[in-house]
């Protein structure tokens, strides 16, 4: 077990007096199961339930008060009551809807017992009628490694440290932008990190890629009954991953025969599962931020080294000394993607790009981000400042100045003037420093106030 930043927003989250029921949520394989096993560490008891197993199950069929039903818990797990905390996880839940309806008795009568659930498909429980006690749980995102989390896996500590705080010295960074596209090769999937963290054999990992995929297609009678949605989320699984981090249309989607209402539930499906995300635009460069539905969106999967193993990217990355020079620069956009996710806990957290609302234009700026009440342009691109058009296009209707390039060079800022003549402060963070954004912006707005 290699450290998982979501470690300590789990401590917090226990040493909270506001603290109710967590639910975890994760794709499949994300290690849910081996972060809470982790964590109970810390507790005198813990009590594990896999709802899908049958006699797990069953025990929430029972009408017994909480307290008694504690008890069974410590007998189904063969786990003898000690002095001190206890911890209760319930894995797979979306499997029992009565232990969905159990949560918010646990808040309400056994406050002093800390419950974790946790479920790769919570939502198949809409079919069922049941709902989540509103008011009565909280909510937390487990994703893929961040390229943080890699750096730990295999040792880097140091480096990972000075990552974490943007402060790397120069002498460092081809060494760490090295380790970032081999992160952006093979990905966050933690059996992924842990095996390439213990051998370094990259090829070996295709077996686990192979497994993964396996595994997210079989899980398609989970998502959809049957019937013509089961059909489209198979067709997604299996040809959607060569369309990360492009725009694209629903109907007849990567030219299958499926209609746009068809493709857009399966799609709706999916994201739910957390597998991916279908990314809006948004047409204001001031807040709020609000995404244009009617606006074609782009495709970002949950984690680039299942794209590049099932899009046969692998060769073209591995040779990529500038992975904005990789396949039309949609690798870098996907990974650039999947780091901005791991800023945020939140399970709603969304992503966004801007294009200009005037009609005819074509501006277009990668990503937008939401930091201190102003929407941040992000673009993911290398060369000279005057070639950043979409940027100067947006600053051009910003109220703030601020802008962010990410690319392979350094870490620097320019003072930079659009053609309309508007001055603006155009940060230019290396790949690795994504993940780090918030403490990036933070330094240059207190330097400016101060």
């Amino acid at each position: 077990m290699f450290e998982r930043d979501v470690l300590t927003k789990l401590k917090l989250w226990s040493e909270s007096k506001y603290r109710k029921p967590l639910i975890l949520r994760g794709a499949r394989q994300v290690g849910k199961t081996t972060v809470v096993n982790e964590f109970s560490k810390a507790f005198e008891n813990y009590l594990y339930l896999n709802l899908e197993h049958p006699e797990a199950n069953k025990l929430f069929d029972s009408s017994l008060p909480l307290s008694l039903l504690m008890d069974m818990f410590h007998v189904y797990c063969n786990k003898p009551k000690k002095e001190g905390k206890t911890l209760l996880f319930i894995d797979e839940i979306q499997n029992s809807p009565k232990a969905v309806a159990r949560l918010r008795y646990f808040y309400e009568e056994l406050p002093e017992v800390f419950v974790i659930a946790a479920g790769s498909l919570l939502e198949s429980l809409i079919d069922v009628h049941i709902s989540f006690p509103v008011g009565r749980v909280e909510y937390m995102a487990l994703r893929p490694c961040s390229f943080s989390e890699f750096l730990g896996a295999i040792g880097e500590t140091a480096l990972r440290n000075l990552v974490k705080k943007a402060e790397l010295p120069d002498a460092f960074h081809d060494r760490t932008i090295a380790l970032f596209n081999i992160y952006t090769l093979i990905g966050g999937m933690p059996e992924v990190v842990r095996n390439y963290a213990s051998d370094g054999d990259i090829i070996s990992l295709n077996k686990v890629y192979e497994t993964l995929l396996d595994g997210y297609r079989d899980d398609v009678e989970k998502y959809a009954k049957g019937g013509i949605l089961s059909d489209v989320i198979r067709y997604i699984l299996t040809e959607g991953w060569a369309f990360a981090g492009q725009s694209i249309t629903l109907g007849s989607f990567a030219g299958s025969p499926y209609k746009a209402r068809e493709v857009g539930e399966a799609f709706r499906t999916l994201t739910k599962a957390l597998l991916l995300e279908l990314v809006y635009p948004t047409v204001s460069a001031s807040i709020p931020l609000i995404s244009d539905m009617k606006r074609s969106p782009k495709l970002l999967w949950l984690d680039t080294g299942l794209v590049n193993y099932a899009a046969g990217l692998q060769k073209e990355i591995f040779g990529a000394s500038d992975i904005t020079d990789a396949w039309r620069g949609m690798i870098a956009e996907q990974i650039v993607g999947q780091e901005l996710l791991t800023l945020s806990d939140k399970v709603s957290q969304r992503r966004n790009y801007w294009v200009r609302g005037k009609a005819g234009s074509s501006a277009e700026v990668d990503f937008v981000y939401l930091y201190d009440s102003m929407i941040i342009p992000i673009e993911v691109k290398s060369g000279h400042n005057a070639k950043l058009r979409s940027i100067h296009s947006f600053m051009d209707e910003a109220p703030h100045n601020w802008a962010v390039r990410v690319w392979s060079g350094a870490y620097s800022v320019d003072e930079v003037k659009t053609p309309k003549g508007k001055y603006f402060h155009l940060i230019n963070i290396p790949f690795y420093y994504v993940g780090s954004l918030d403490v990036v912006m933070a330094k240059h707005i207190k330097s400016t106030i101060n």
